[in-house]
């Protein structure tokens, strides 16, 4: 997803996504909890379907790491745009020849107009393209991974995580909604803000949020226990990117990841985790941040820390308990 300052304003983001799901039942979804879709549907069927995101994206970042820890690699295809996009859209520029090679697309852009050539919003990451007709399906991106976990379950590894565990999905859905309002967006309401009394709030929020979560965790392995959920991927790519880009970028400047415990072992824990940090390039993550927004960073100047290597360190939080699926 892209975003800009509003100068004299609070930051809002933009929800108005196109909202089709691809569902093994159409028009219905395989989530009790959701039933049948008000929303056009397309079918499940491996090899139709063309993943694009960016590493650089923690919105995307959610979807890469799901597809992988879900096994769909060989199911749903990936596609990356590079760390830097202008306001027209994402490009393929890791690509030989600045082309995508399934769908030979130099910008996202070119997906979302063959699906509606007057479309004026924003071409935004992960997006779900119907290869075939080579058109976007959906960049509704809560909704990618919640389906990916329910709709295509025929396709999961074996042995995948049950993302969306039933015991304590309720809960959970709490959890996550503090999650993106507090911290996935709150950083962005702190380096977006357009008046001082706008930042203030924004960072009083964030940094209660984030000392909830230190808390929280302090005597549990992950969010919902003992098994990696949905609610820890969305927490760990903001986490992530913290100390590169949100602390000084984004003027989330209390202290640095690094320097909350808890918060600190917990993300590395994930970052060693298959599926995780592999998905996490920081180069890219920087290049996208400090060259995209001008207005925040008119040098466009990429800063050359910090250390990464502290990622790999023992984390210590094989103490609450293993690891379960």
């Amino acid at each position: 997803m892209a975003a800009y300052a509003t100068k004299g304003k609070a930051f809002e983001r933009d929800t108005r996504y196109v909202a089709d799901r691809i569902t093994r039942e159409q028009g219905r979804s395989q989530d009790p909890h959701v039933g049948a879709l008000d929303v056009p549907t397309w079918s499940v069927e491996p090899g139709r379907y063309r993943l694009v995101a960016a590493r650089a994206c923690p919105w995307a970042n959610r979807s890469i790491i799901v597809r992988i820890l879900l096994g769909l690699e060989d199911v749903i295809s990936l596609g990356l745009a590079g760390p830097t996009h202008d306001r027209r859209s994402w490009r393929f520029d890791l690509d030989p020849g600045g082309v995508d090679p399934v769908l030979g697309y130099e910008r996202l852009e070119q997906a979302y107009l063959a699906r509606d050539p007057s479309y004026d919003r924003g071409v935004t990451v992960p997006a779900l393209v119907d290869v075939p007709t080579r058109s976007l399906v959906t960049n509704d991106f809560p909704a990618i991974t919640h389906d990916l976990f329910f709709e295509w379950r025929d396709h999961h590894r074996p042995d995948a995580p049950d993302l969306w565990p039933e015991e304590c999905r309720e809960e959970m859905e709490e959890v996550m909604e503090r999650v993106f309002t507090e911290v996935n967006n709150g950083v962005y309401r702190c380096g977006f803000a357009g008046t001082q009394e706008a930042y203030d709030a924004a960072y009083d929020r964030l940094w209660s949020a984030l000392d909830w979560l230190e808390e929280r965790l302090t005597d549990r392995r992950y969010l919902m226990g003992d098994a990696i959920t949905e609610a820890d991927v969305r927490l760990f790519t903001t986490l992530a990117r913290f100390d590169a880009v949100y602390h000084g970028h984004f003027k989330c400047n209390r202290n640095k990841l690094s320097e909350m415990p808890v918060l600190w072992a917990y993300a590395r824990d994930l970052f060693q985790t298959p599926g995780f940090g592999e998905t996490i390039d920081f180069d890219q993550i920087k290049r996208h941040y400090y060259v995209v927004h001008e207005d925040i960073n008119p040098t466009g100047i990429v800063p050359k820390g910090p250390d990464e290597t502290g990622w790999r360190s023992p984390h210590g939080r094989d103490r609450l308990g293993p690891r379960h699926s």
